[in-house]
């Protein structure tokens, strides 16, 4: 006697050549719906990740994810909490900076920015402007020569380029025997930077050496604040609130779900919906192995009914048909992750090929961000995926089974 019996009969009706070839069809539509719906799944939320990922990049190549400064909006003394970050085992880099609002012009064009005064080498340690300018580079900035680095698209609004002048308007005003007029400053265009579209970086922000910002906005030797790096930019919140509570009363720490976290909430929550919509194709795929199920125990009423009587009990009945309907949700969800793996790593060279062959730009980088379809497929998501499949398939068979446990013998076989 094979053991355990229920897995063999299950194996052997799985296998078997049924007389009835629409309960083989259905069956096989299950099991290529199960995996469909699992290829989707993948294929789906490694897209979502991937402009996640892009999203993210773009965010935290440009600004911080942890910002020290003061109430007042200045610090004295700086050097001294500098070293004290430093010293936090979860902070990686900190740099100073002096940041303020200004006016841009340039012959009749005048734009709006925030300039931000670094200092170049510390910098490179906390973003990648470095490698985000296109035109000049960052070790122009270097004090006295009042050198400013601008995005692109702010260049183009004010028609300049490399090398031209254009004259900085700040909000404090100077006293002359004319009266009061505004602080005005020429200074020379060191680089253009491009950190792409979607959050209006090119746009509105400047950067010049941290020894020119602090005689533009007249600071003396203070900073507006100290920018940091850290090894996990999600833990930024809750090392935020302890370095609050560690710093003096008017002491101010800010992170960046301050200015983002509503935007990456939103994809999070959107990824999440995606996930619990889709799963719904699973669930279809699952519903038709139901009705597999229930045909094959109307098919073989009458082999329960002889095993029955050999001995089975019903709780051996109810295992033979849960095995066969696990069968068929285990082989479709190895297809589904063998399928999704394999195209949730390919789509990007998929979807560049059907724009090249057909002539078409599915992606614009002004409305997602990027020009092409990312993808990062995540184990996580795979594991989820899977076994939310076999979950569900395993439900499937518990009615049909139980149904199956029932089958009365002496019923079954009145009429054979």
């Amino acid at each position: 006697m094979f053991r355990p019996l229920s897995l063999f009969i299950g194996l052997r009706y799985t296998r078997a050549k049924r007389r009835n070839h629409f309960i083989s069809f259905i069956s096989l539509m299950s099991m290529l719906g199960i995996a469909l719906g699992v290829v989707v799944l993948i294929t789906v939320l490694s897209v979502m990740n991937g402009f996640d990922r892009e999203i993210k990049k773009r965010v935290f190549s440009m600004w911080p994810p942890l910002t020290v400064t003061s109430m007042a909006n200045f610090v004295d003394n700086w050097h001294e909490l500098e070293t004290a970050l430093q010293k936090v085992p979860e902070i990686t880099a900190v740099a100073p900076f002096v940041n303020g609002e200004i006016l841009l012009t340039n012959g009749g064009n005048v734009q709006p920015a925030m300039v931000n005064g670094i200092d170049p080498a510390a910098e490179s340690r906390i973003s990648q402007l470095k490698e985000k300018i296109v035109q000049g580079n960052l070790e122009n900035l270097t004090p006295g020569k009042f050198g400013i680095l601008i995005g692109e698209e702010l260049a183009n609004r004010l028609d300049v380029v490399l090398g031209d002048k254009i004259t900085v308007i700040t909000p404090q005003v100077s006293l002359s025997p004319a009266g009061v007029i505004p602080r005005l400053k020429r200074f020379t265009v060191s680089g253009i930077f491009h950190a792409g579209s979607g959050f209006g970086f090119d746009m509105a922000l400047a950067y010049i050496n941290l020894n020119d910002a602090q005689k533009l906005f007249m600071m003396g030797s203070s900073i507006t604040g100290l920018h940091a790096n850290m090894k996990d930019v999600y833990a930024a919140p809750q090392l935020s609130t302890q370095l609050q509570n560690d710093l003096a009363p008017n002491g101010r720490v800010m992170n960046w779900t301050e200015q983002f976290g509503a935007f990456f909430h939103a994809i999070k929550l959107e990824k999440t919906m995606m996930f619990f919509i889709l799963l719904l194709i699973i669930a279809v795929a699952v519903f038709n192995l139901v009705c597999t199920l229930v045909m094959v125990v109307n098919d073989k009423e009458s082999d329960i009914a002889i095993l029955r009587t050999f001995g089975a009990t019903p709780r051996t009945i109810m295992s033979i048909f849960v095995v066969q309907g696990a069968i068929i949700g285990v082989i479709g969800t190895i297809l589904g992750v063998a399928g999704g793996i394999a195209l949730a790593t390919h789509v990007t060279k998929l979807v560049n090929w059907i724009q090249e062959i057909f002539h078409v730009k599915f992606l614009s980088s002004s409305v997602y961000f990027v020009d092409y379809l990312p993808s990062e497929l995540l184990w996580s998501d795979v594991i989820k995926i899977s076994l939310s499949a076999l979950i569900l398939s395993l439900i499937a068979t518990l009615y049909p089974a139980w149904r199956a446990s029932r089958t009365e013998p002496v019923e079954a076989l009145r009429y054979e």
